[in-house]
C-alpha cells in the first residue's frame, strides 16, 4: 500500500503487527490503572471523608512524576524506547502486587499512607512509561499514518476509561478490594506481556548530547520556535488544571447524586465513553480543515460541560455533561498528538514529549491537587464551576495571544512524504 493510500485508510495502524500489539499493552495498562484507582480515591475518601485527601491523591502521583520527565526524555532519547517501557510497566506490576498485598492485610483500611507511597512510585514509572511510549509508536508505524495512530492510540486509552472504571466499581462494590486489586495485576502483567511480544529494532537516529543540561537545551530552542505546539500544550495543560473534575467524583457520587460506588463507576466512566465514540468518527472522517480553531472550539466545549456537571442535580444529566466533555477532550487529544508526532523531529521527540507529560502530568495530577483543595475552600458545586469558567478564560486568552494556533489549518504531511 503506498503513502497516499494509507493515509487514507481509516485502519492504517493496524496493517502493522506491532502497532496492534503496542495498543493491546496500551489498552491493559489503562484498564489496570483506572481500576486502580477508583478503589484507592474510593478506599481513601471512606477513611478521611476529606475532599483534600482526594486531591493529595494527585499531588502524591504528580510530584515525582514532573520531577524526572525531563531526566527521562533524555534517556529515552539515548536509549531504547521498548526497553524503557518494558522496565516501567514492570514496576506498575509490583505497584498492583502491593496494593493486592494491602487488601489481604488490611481489608478495611485504616491509615492511607501506604497508598500514597504506592501511588508515587506509580508516579516514577509512569513518567518514564508516558516519554517512551509517545515516540515508540513513530518508531513502529510510517509516517504518513501518525494521525491515524494517534486516533486510534486515543480511543484505546478511552475506551480503558469507560471500561475500567465502570469495572472498578462494580467489583469492588460486589467483591471487595482483593478481587478487585487482583484483575489490576492481571492487566498488568497483560500490559507487560503485550510490550515484550513487539518485534521491534530501534532505527538509527542522531542520539542526544550526553551533556543533560545540553540535551534539554536543545529541546527548549526547538519549542521556543514553535509557538503552535507550545501553544496547544499549554492550552491542555490550564484547561484541564482548572476544569478537571475527575478528584470530586467521589463527593459528587456521594454528597450530591447518592449514586455509591456503582454509581461513582459510571461517572468515572462517561467521559470516556464520549472519547470513544468520538474516535471511532474522527478515525473514519477526513483530517481537521480548520484544526486551531477546532481545538478552541472543543475545549470551550470542555469548559462548558464542567459548569454544567457541577449545577446539575439529575444524575443522567450529570452523565450527559461527561459524556460531550470526553467527546470534546479526545478531539483536542488527537489534535495534540497529531501535531507531536508529525511536527518534531525522530531525534527530539522522546525530549519533547518530556515536556507534553509535565504539561499533561500537571493538568491532571495538579488539577486533581486544586480540585481538592478548592473543594475544600469553597465547596465542590463552587469549586468545579469556578474551574469551568477558568477554562473558557484560558481559551480566549490563548486565542488571543497564540494566532498561530487559531489560524492553523489541516495537519499533514508534505505530498512529497507522503508519495514515498
Amino acid at each position: 500500500m503506498v503513502g497516499s493510500e494509507r493515509a487514507r485508510d481509516s485502519y492504517a495502524a493496524f496493517r502493522f503487527p506491532n502497532f496492534g500489539r503496542f495498543i493491546i499493552s496500551l489498552l491493559a495498562m489503562t484498564m489496570g490503572a483506572q481500576v486502580q484507582a477508583i478503589v484507592v480515591s474510593w478506599q481513601i475518601y471512606q477513611v478521611t471523608r476529606d475532599p483534600f485527601a482526594l486531591g493529595l491523591v494527585g499531588l502524591a502521583e504528580v510530584i515525582p512524576y514532573i520531577s524526572v520527565a525531563l531526566f527521562a526524555g533524555h534517556v529515552v532519547d539515548r536509549g531504547d524506547r521498548r526497553r524503557i517501557s518494558l522496565w516501567s510497566l514492570s514496576v506498575l506490576v509490583s505497584a498492583a502486587v502491593a496494593l493486592f498485598i494491602l487488601a489481604l492485610l488490611w481489608p478495611t483500611p485504616r491509615v492511607v499512607w501506604p497508598y500514597y507511597l504506592i501511588i508515587a512510585v506509580c508516579g516514577l514509572a509512569r513518567s518514564f512509561l508516558q516519554t517512551a511510549r509517545s515516540p515508540l509508536v513513530a518508531e513502529l508505524v510510517p509516517r504518513e499514518v501518525f494521525a491515524n495512530a494517534a486516533t486510534w492510540r486515543s480511543s484505546t486509552w478511552q475506551l480503558a476509561s469507560v471500561v475500567g472504571p465502570a469495572m472498578g466499581g462494580l467489583l469492588y462494590a460486589g467483591f471487595g478490594a482483593r478481587l478487585t486489586f487482583s484483575l489490576n495485576i492481571l492487566f498488568s502483567l497483560v500490559a507487560l506481556a503485550a510490550m515484550w511480544r513487539i518485534k521491534h529494532v530501534p532505527p538509527a537516529r542522531a542520539l542526544a548530547s550526553e551533556s543533560l543540561v545540553e540535551s534539554l537545551s536543545e529541546s527548549w530552542r526547538f519549542l521556543r520556535g514553535q509557538p503552535v505546539i507550545l501553544g496547544a500544550l499549554t492550552l491542555d495543560m490550564f484547561a484541564v488544571f482548572f476544569g478537571g473534575t475527575t478528584a470530586l467524583l467521589p463527593i459528587f457520587a456521594d454528597q450530591i447524586l447518592h449514586v455509591g460506588a456503582q454509581g461513582l463507576g459510571l461517572l468515572q466512566a462517561a467521559p470516556g465513553a464520549g472519547a470513544v465514540l468520538m474516535a471511532v468518527i474522527i478515525a473514519h472522517r477526513a483530517p481537521f480543515q480548520r484544526a486551531g480553531r477546532t481545538l478552541l472550539t472543543v475545549v470551550t466545549i470542555f469548559g462548558v460541560c464542567m459548569i454544567g456537571f457541577a449545577l446539575s442535580r439529575s444524575f443522567f444529566l450529570s452523565l450527559a455533561f461527561l459524556f460531550v466533555s470526553g467527546a470534546a477532550d479526545n478531539i483536542s487529544a488527537v489534535i495534540r498528538s497529531t501535531l507531536l508526532q508529525i511536527m518534531v523531529p525522530q531525534e527530539l521527540l522522546g525530549r519533547v514529549s518530556s515536556v507534553n507529560a509535565i504539561f499533561i502530568g500537571s493538568s491532571n495530577e495538579l488539577g486533581a491537587f486544586e480540585s481538592g483543595v478548592a473543594a475544600k475552600l469553597l465547596g465542590a458545586v463552587p469549586s468545579v464551576v469556578f474551574g469551568g469558567a477558568m477554562t473558557l478564560a484560558v481559551v480566549l486568552a490563548t486565542g488571543w495571544r497564540v494566532p498561530q494556533l487559531r489560524k492553523l489549518r489541516e495537519i499533514a504531511l508534505p505530498q512529497s512524504a507522503l508519495s514515498l
